[in-house]
């Protein structure tokens, strides 16, 4: 095991959008392991090493608001950005005003979590590549609020701020006792052809155990594909 970090992120909204929900966003109730990942990779990610998260700080109440949102209803298709590589003429607009739809979604307000976690080095780590090294970058940035991109809270409009806890507990969680949160969405594995997996997600005292199903987890409940 790597190195751990104890990061304190909040926003005033979020939405870690549901993957069963096709036409309209529905979030789960609390941050995803692989949303927490992606901020840390947002403040400091190499090749040389991965983020695993360890465990999920819930502190504030879960409360939803319901907004409306403009979205597009397609993307420009890979296949277009792969013939204009090879030097087609491809239109690669998207024209947002043909295509904008509006839709109702079911967002987080008002959260505020902990994220417990630590890295390892991965099979590209080289030899100028340490625990240490890396480490030391990681609470830099941390400390100095460095961010390679600005890291949000499941959507790009939900920007995050963030803060390193060090020498102190962390901050105490609204919730109490055991709350079963049902399937959430692990992560995606690259390694067999993007594969999502999930977890039964078990709050306790408002602390979310994330087993790694890397490693196969810790028992019947902690794996599940899609």
């Amino acid at each position: 095991m790597g190195y751990g970090v104890r990061l304190m992120v909040w926003g005033d909204y979020a939405c870690f959008t549901r993957p069963e929900m096709k036409a309209e966003r529905v979030s789960y109730e609390v941050m995803t392991p692989s949303a927490a990942r992606g901020i840390l990779e947002a403040i400091h990610w190499k090749p040389a090493i991965r983020w695993v998260v360890d465990r999920i700080h819930v502190l504030n109440e879960i409360r939803f608001d319901t907004v409306r949102r403009n979205e597009v209803e397609g993307k420009v298709p890979a296949r277009n950005v792969t013939e204009a590589i090879r030097g087609k003429e491809v239109d690669l607009h998207q024209y947002a005003s043909n295509e904008r739809q509006q839709r109702a979604a079911l967002i987080l307000r008002d959260v505020a979590y902990v994220i417990d976690a630590h890295f390892e080095l991965t099979g590209m780590a080289g030899t100028e590549d340490s625990v240490e090294k890396h480490y030391n970058i990681a609470l830099r940035r941390m400390r100095d609020g460095q961010c390679f991109h600005r890291p949000y809270l499941g959507c790009r409009e939900f920007p995050v701020e963030f803060r390193l806890i060090e020498n102190e507990p962390a901050p105490v969680s609204w919730h109490k006792g055991a709350h079963d949160l049902g399937w959430m969405l692990w992560d995606i594995d690259f390694r067999d052809g993007m594969t999502p997996r999930f977890f039964r997600a078990r709050m306790k005292d408002g602390v979310i155990e994330v087993p790694d199903l890397r490693k196969g987890g810790d028992g019947p409940d902690t794996h599940c594909t899609a």
